[in-house]
């Protein structure tokens, strides 16, 4: 790590964050792919400097939504936004936060103002690369006319001074709690101490914005490879919206050019796994995701492994717009419907594991070094396969709503997988709940998330990853009022809970703070504002000839910046 000597007395890493590297890097289902996950990760990374370089061909499941990294929500983007931009931080190969543009930073003793010194780096356009920039980011993220789904991660989360009051529009962009010293000193003053806060600066939207570049381009910011600039190991060189191939080369003028080794890297959206295999099979993609029997086919092939990804998917139900799902034994009733196994052991059959949390396992451990959701029996009685106790629910809920019989459309993505969950979904309700229909509604996932940000859905099949490692980025979600919160749920005792946490006095008593996020999560459950599905593990192929790619559960599941390709 390359922290100077005024800031080793005080890292304020997050325990959580430092840890949550080693449990990523372990199969979700089993332990088969542990050794395969960690070698993909960090098997050759030093050999990033000496291998043959090259292009990186990589699949993904769906199209980039955004580049513009203060209004992108979706780790698609996120992970293109990040191959071209650097922030603050980066996370090393085992998930921790290190330097990356702030060369060194200071905390003070009461860990509620962090300075940090840039290091020398360019925009792609020759521009030196500022505080003023990372002071014109944060500030277009918390900007209500730009409406950030993510602007809470500088109010609620990151908890930066008038963040929230700018938000709300009582106070103007320009009292955001973040100063340009000069041009290579960033002052950032909270309101608490946040013990993850250095991991959040990895994160897309804490990312920097060139100004007066951004003013060339107003509405056509992020489209096109003439409207962002890069500041990362790569420059996006080839790419429209909604496209569904588009390349990236090297950036000879990025700090750290020295160690990056491929010579750039070239995406293809393709949402047919099989599809996606054989072009994997005859070398046209390096890297390509895999679901169902695709993975059968290949999980003895010495280029298969299983990854853990972070997402938690799960169903929200519209609460506050559909009466009969402002029923909380109806939602009982489909929570204890759903058998999560079958959907993960037959359909899926990547690693991704059956989980009956609102959090899930694997990516934040606590102030004892345990796994926060490592007891997947903790709250049995509210989530739970159990046929029986759906009947229960479910009759009990159709005398209350004096029905017999309920019809429910549910949007899910035009994806591979998400489409076979939910046709299993479907089937699983409709049979263990006679007279319940649920009606399937493909969606480009831009349009899935535009309806459920809208509210215009009952039933959304929809995934959240961790931005950081704490359950808080799950959480924190339910809040009253929270952009993420779709289904429009509100709880005091919830939200107190969660207050209590983020800015009283558990903020510093990391035990305490443990007990009473379990107390919070047992009332999501317990109410059944969602249906937990599964944790997402990642089948992914691999070729031999690529090494060093760093696999990560929390922000960014894939960077390539230590990534060789050997000819």
């Amino acid at each position: 790590m390359r922290f100077d000597r005024r800031i080793s007395r005080r890292s304020f890493l997050a325990a959580a964050g430092v840890s949550a590297a080693a449990l990523a890097l372990t199969a979700c289902g089993g332990s088969g792919s542990t050794a395969a996950s960690t070698a993909a990760s960090t098997g050759a990374s030093s050999a990033a400097g000496t291998a043959a370089g090259g292009t990186l061909n990589i699949m993904l499941e769906t199209e980039v939504q955004s580049l513009d990294p203060q209004i992108a929500t979706d780790g698609t983007s996120f992970e293109v936004i990040a191959d071209y931009t650097d922030g603050l931080m980066q996370m090393d190969a085992d998930g921790a936060a290190v330097p990356a543009l702030a060369e060194t930073y200071d905390i003070s003793e009461d860990g509620k103002t962090y300075t940090f010194h840039l290091r020398d780096a360019k925009w792609s356009n020759g521009d030196a690369v500022t505080a003023a920039d990372f002071v014109f980011g944060w500030q277009r993220a918390v900007d209500p006319a730009n409406a950030s789904e993510y602007s809470y991660m500088l109010s609620d989360i990151g908890q930066v001074v008038n963040a929230a009051e700018i938000i709300a529009g009582e106070k103007p962009v320009t009292d955001l709690g973040v100063t340009a010293v000069d041009d290579k000193t960033l002052e950032v003053q909270l309101n608490v101490p946040v013990s993850y806060f250095l991991s959040l600066m990895y994160f897309p939207t804490f990312y920097p914005v060139n100004e007066a570049f951004f003013n060339t381009c107003k509405d056509t910011f992020g489209t096109s490879p003439d409207t962002v600039l890069s500041n990362g190991a790569f420059i996006l060189t080839d790419y429209q919206p909604a496209a569904t191939a588009f390349e990236m080369t090297k950036n000879p003028d990025y700090y750290d050019a020295a160690n990056i080794a491929l010579d750039g890297l070239a995406y293809q959206v393709i949402k047919d796994s099989q599809q996606a295999l054989m072009s994997f099979q005859t070398g046209a993609l390096d890297l390509t995701l895999l679901n169902g029997e695709q993975v059968d086919q290949v999980k003895d092939d010495p280029q298969f492994t299983s990854v853990g990804a972070g997402y938690l998917w799960y169903i929200s139900p519209n609460i506050d717009a559909v009466p009969e799902l402002a029923n909380e034994n109806l939602r009982k009733a489909m929570t204890f419907a759903l058998d999560r196994d079958a959907i993960t052991g037959d359909v899926l059959k990547d690693g991704s594991a059956p989980c009956y949390t609102a959090v899930p396992p694997q990516f934040a451990t606590g102030p004892d070094g345990s796994d926060f959701s490592a007891d997947q029996t903790k709250f049995a009685d509210s989530c739970a396969f159990d046929a029986a106790k759906a009947a229960e629910y479910y009759e009990t809920a159709k005398s209350e709503l004096g029905k017999d019989s309920f019809s429910f459309d549910m949007i899910v993505d035009a994806d591979d997988a998400p489409q076979k969950v939910a046709q299993v979904v479907k089937e699983q309700l409709e049979t263990t709940l006679p007279g319940l229909t649920v009606n399937l509604t493909v969606e480009p996932k831009k349009q899935r998330v535009q309806d459920m940000q809208d509210g215009n859905f009952q039933l959304g099949l929809t995934r959240w990853g961790p931005d950081y490692a704490d359950p808080m980025t799950y959480l924190g979600m339910w809040v009253t009022g929270n952009s993420n919160n779709y289904g429009l749920w509100s709880d005091a005792e919830f939200d107190s809970i969660i207050e209590e946490c983020t800015t009283g006095d558990l903020c510093t008593d990391p035990e305490g703070r443990w007990a009473a996020l379990y107390d919070a999560e047992a009332i999501v459950l317990e109410q059944a504002v969602i249906f937990p599905l599964y944790g997402q593990c990642n089948a992914e192929m691999i070729s031999s000839a690529v090494t060093g790619v760093d696999f990560h559960p929390v922000a960014l599941n894939r960077v390539y910046k230590r990534a060789a390709k050997n000819a």
